[in-house]
């Protein structure tokens, strides 16, 4: 049986595109695998605690050598580890906040990749435990920057590809949507977003299009 785990990291709920679209893919996920697996992780409320001096002492001290506030503070993290190397795919749905990743992301992603449980040094590198798993990703940002002049501002997209690739994720799909600005900006309708893209042009419609099939591709690809 296929496990799938599904993190959301966006505060805007059913607001929320980025959330809309990792929906729409468990959704595609679980008509090709009724029989699979589903954990739902919503960061948003998780409210994870942040990386401290007694979860640094305890990642890099012997478990026999633990102390009560080691354990403590490495207890969200086990937990957060246990579910990523139970899970045979990962989807990520996250907005892009200052170019980057959201701080509930962060706090995921700081929990998981742990030395000796995700990754390891090795006299030639890094070597990570983590391969074998797809991610997929969807992204939802105000800005359209994906081939144009901006897409050097996304620095999301490169953080992510980078972080998984050093706990050995390789196989990583990202799914864009750009342009949720003019929504807020009451530009175009939420509806007309999900349809078109963020403005009524060809174009938009183009990147609507390749969303959805990028959609359906990562999900047939996942397995």
């Amino acid at each position: 049986m296929k496990t799938l785990l599904h993190l959301n990291s966006s505060p805007r709920g059913n607001y929320s595109v980025s959330r809309k679209l990792s929906s729409e893919v468990v959704a595609a996920w679980k008509a090709k695998n009724p029989e699979g697996k589903v954990i739902e992780r919503d960061l948003a409320k998780s409210h994870l605690t942040f990386i401290d001096l007694d979860w640094i002492m305890g990642a890099f001290t012997p478990p026999e050598s633990h102390s009560e506030a080691h354990k403590k503070a490495l207890a969200v993290s086990d937990e957060l580890v246990a579910e990523l190397l139970a899970s045979d795919v990962i989807l990520i749905g996250t907005p892009m906040y200052n170019f980057a990743v959201s701080a509930a992301l962060k706090a995921w992603i700081d929990h998981i990749v742990r030395s000796g449980k995700t990754f390891s040094y090795k006299p030639n590198g890094v070597e990570g435990h983590a391969g074998g798993r797809k991610v997929i990703v969807t992204v939802a940002s105000g800005g359209v920057y994906a081939g144009t002049p901006l897409e050097a501002y996304d620095h999301e997209i490169p953080y992510l590809r980078h972080i998984l690739g050093f706990i050995g994720i390789s196989d990583v799909t990202f799914i864009q949507a750009g342009g949720t600005g003019g929504v807020a900006q009451g530009k175009i309708s939420e509806a007309e977003f999900g349809r078109h893209g963020s403005v009524r042009s060809s174009t938009a419609k183009k990147r609507s299009y390749e969303r959805r099939r990028a959609l359906i591709s990562a999900v047939n690809a996942a397995g």
